[in-house]
Order: C-alpha cells, then structure tokens, then sequence
C-alpha cells in the first residue's frame, strides 16, 4: 500500500499537521481525521462504549475543541485505533487503509501473490519450524512452478525457518523454497522416530498481480448409490453468483442428493452472495430470512434483511436450487464471517453437520466508508485515498441467534494432519473423506501420522498472501 510520511515542516494551517502524498501534494491530518471520527460515530456497531464517539462530546464539528481533539493524533491511523472497542476480545476485525483501490482489489480476489496459502508447524519429533503448502491457486505462479499441496519446504533462500522469521522470509517479491521432505523411516504407523529431511531441490516464486477463482473444486461424486457434490468455495466474492449458479446446475443435472460444501480456508465476504448460495441449498424457503443486520442504536433504521431468493442479484436467470433437506460443511479456524453466518443462517432451517474446527467467531458485517458527502464510492474527496472498514452491524439468523464469539463449535471434531493433507476434490482427501463416510455409515480410516501445529488458526502467512483483511463479511 501507498505510505503516507509526515511533513517535517510546518504547515500553514492552524490547529493542522500535514501529510505528504506520493505526488508531493500536502494532505492535512485534520480533514482526513474528520473523516474518520464521522464516519465512526455516524456507523460504528460499538459507538455507544466510546465516549469520544457520543453525539454531544464537542459543541459542534467546527468547533475549537473539535479540532483539538483531532490534532491530539499524529495521524488518521492513530484516531481510528483510538476508538475501537476493546480491540483484543470484541472488535479484532474493523480497519483503516491508505489505499482503497488496493482494497477494492482485494475485496474482487485480486492480489499481490505467489499462489499458495501455507500452515506453519514444527517438524515432527523436533522444534525446528517448517512451512506447509495447504492450498495452490490454479493458474498462478506457485501452480505454473510445479508446487503442490503438501509440499514441505524447512528454509527460505537458505535461511532456516523459525517462528519469528516466517512472515520476513515470505515478504519479497521473489523468494525460492528449499524443500525437505517427509521420512517415516519404514514405520509408517509409529510417529515416533519421525523426521524432515532437507533435499537439494528448489523452487523459485515471484509474486503476481493474481484474480483468484471463489470455487477452487466443484465434483459430484456417486457413493453407494447416493450422488454426492462437493463445493470448495474459498471467498464469498461479491459477483460469484453465477459461477455458483452454473456449478449447481451440474449438480442438479447430476441429481445431487447431498452436498459437501468446503469452507475450511474461506474468510468470508459478501452477504448478498452469501443469501445466494443459501438459496441455491435449499430453494424451499424463498422470501424467508437467511440473515438480518442490525446496526447501532442510533442506526436502527438502516437494520436490513436478506431473504432466500430465487433469482440471481443481477437479474439474470433463475437460481439453481437443490432444495437440500440437508447439509455437511467443512469448517475450520479460517473459516469466518460470512461462512459462519451462512452456517448459522442454515442451522434456523435444516440441520447442518459442522466437520472441523471452532470457527473465528465474526458475527459482524462491515462496510467500505469513504470520504465523500454520504460515505459512499460516489465522490470521494480527491486529495487522499484513505478509507474504513469498521464493524457497523450485527448478523443474527431466523432464530435471533448470532455467532458467539468463541466461533461454531463442530458437530464432528477433525483437524487437518499438516503431514497428510490429501489432494483437494477426491475422495480419500482426509477432510472429505470424513464427511462421505458420515453421510454413508462408512468407517473411517486415518492416518496415524500426528503433527504439531503452531496456529490452526494461522491466517495466510506469505505476505503478498497474508491478506488479514480479505474477505470478512461485508454489505456490498
């Protein structure tokens, strides 16, 4: 993102510090900063635990003291972290860029990346740090490169991984993987004298300006005697509509019966993609709830339902629904916002069984502000490119009943083993294969390879795709 560097000069208005952008033109703080503080007390879903956001904290916004309170921060940053609410336990999720074109690429799947997305963990029987490719994006350079999920990989341009040095390795645009690989050492059901062995083999990345497809695997598979479809949709990407509605048109030319929806990796998105893909579930409760947000207290008026549907947003055809009774989803420690809400929304209708983990735990929706008159894309004060994405609005399902924020707890515990991750979109991939033999009665057969993880929850930690604020849930 484009860095914003403070003037070492004076400025030449009162009660103002100034900034300077890329093209040498000076930014004052303070408008910026008013910006941000109404936007704040105008959206904020927390504005009522912040005494500096109430109506009455200054006499008027061209007031003296006004002003002095918006120069008492350094920068706009500065302000906006000053009014969130108990940032460490309720609101981990609102934030503020300098660049919102960059984040309306990131919203649209469009990246800086390398094209794979990684767990961290330690080597077995050993604290030494190793990397472990859980997903490639078809089509980018990680995927052209030859990397596979799976892949383990102990250095980074020669440099021994550790905890602290993960991220810092993965920073530059180009960086190469020194693989190792994995030795049970002939005892393929004894864990114990495992290891990581490093090898000569090499694999150089650069990163790239990278659209990511929402479905990564849509298959339908037929297990005794049932049609099953599988979804991995890994980002509520607001547009995605019809490339759901074509894969649940396969499904319903295949004559799906049950369906396993893989959110394990997705952090969330767009609530009116999220209603879609609901309805295109069930198909039976059109016009019902699927998810309701409600906003600040002074905001009630802008409380919004979003109902099944049965046509697409944008008008184009008929939703495909399987009208599911019905369904298992795949659910992890990096699944958020709007795969919980749509988990949750489900749960009022049909019963959901929830394979995984504990999800994050984000209820709330936010919203891109802008500084324009009515915080809208429409307009935007052209001297800056500031924007926020706060927390204005809470989702509750049919039943009133929101995400706790220890996230959905699991119908079936199952955690991904680092060391046995399987191949996406086939039938023995350890994840899936849980989920068909519940759906079947089959019995279950696992490795019993054991792993260390350092963070289940680990966000994407390759920094062109440590993307910490993609996704989330949000009003388009």
């Amino acid at each position: 993102m484009k860095t914003v560097i403070p003037l070492l000069l004076l400025c030449f208005f009162s009660l103002t510090s100034c900034f300077e952008d890329e093209d040498d033109t000076p930014i004052e703080t303070s408008e910026i900063s008013d910006f941000v503080w109404r936007g704040m007390n105008r959206f904020y879903l927390y504005k009522s635990e912040i005494p500096d956001l109430a109506d009455d904290r200054f006499t008027s916004l061209n007031s003296s003291d006004y002003f002095n309170y918006l120069n008492t921060f350094e920068t706009p940053d500065q302000l906006f972290n000053s009014l969130i609410f108990d940032r460490q336990n309720v609101d981990k999720f609102s934030w503020i860029v300098d660049d919102f074109f960059a984040l309306e690429q990131n919203f649209s799947g469009t990246s800086r990346t390398t094209g794979m997305e990684l767990y961290r963990a330690f080597a077995p029987n050993s604290d030494a740090v190793i990397g472990i490719v859980r997903l490639v994006l078809p089509g980018s350079d990680a995927d052209l490169k030859g990397l596979k999920r799976g892949a383990i990989f102990y250095a980074i341009d020669g440099t021994p991984l550790t905890e602290t040095n993960f991220g810092a390795l993965l920073e530059p645009e180009r960086f190469t993987l020194n693989i190792a690989t994995y030795n049970d050492n002939g005892t393929p059901n004894d864990s114990s004298d495992d290891s990581i062995t490093p090898t000569e083999t090499t694999i150089t990345l650069e990163k790239t300006e990278f659209t990511e497809a929402p479905i990564f695997s849509a298959e339908v598979f037929e297990v005794q005697g049932q049609n099953i479809g599988y979804l991995m949709y890994n980002g509520f990407i607001r547009g995605s509509e019809n490339e759901l509605n074509t894969a649940f048109a396969n499904f319903r030319a295949n004559n799906v019966q049950q369906l396993v929806l893989d959110l394990r990796y997705n952090p969330g998105g767009s609530v009116a993609a999220m209603a879609a893909l609901a309805s295109m579930i069930t198909g039976q409760f059109t016009g019902d709830l699927v998810q309701r947000l409600v906003f600040n207290e002074t905001s009630q008026g802008n409380n919004r339902d979003f109902n099944f549907i049965d046509t697409l947003p944008d008008g184009s055809g008929a939703i495909n629904s399987l009208g599911l009774n019905s369904l298992h989803v795949l659910a992890t420690g990096l699944s958020a916002s709007a795969s919980e809400g749509l988990i949750n929304s489900l749960n009022a209708y049909i019963p959901v069984t929830h394979i995984g983990s504990n999800t994050v735990g984000k209820t709330q929706a936010s919203r891109t502000l802008y500084d324009s008159p009515d915080f809208s894309r429409n307009n935007p004060n052209p001297s800056h490119t500031y924007a926020m994405q706060p927390i204005i609005a809470n989702g509750i399902n049919n039943d009133n009943q929101s995400v706790p924020a220890t996230g959905l707890v699991p119908t079936l515990p199952f955690f991904e083993n680092v060391f046995n991750l399987g191949t996406i979109g086939t039938l023995d991939e350890p994840m899936l294969a849980r989920a068909i033999a519940n759906i079947t009665g089959a019995t279950l057969k696992t490795s019993q390879k054991k792993s260390k993880v350092v963070h289940e929850t680990l966000p994407l930690i390759d920094n062109s795709d440590f993307r910490p604020h993609e996704g989330g849930m949000f009003i388009d």
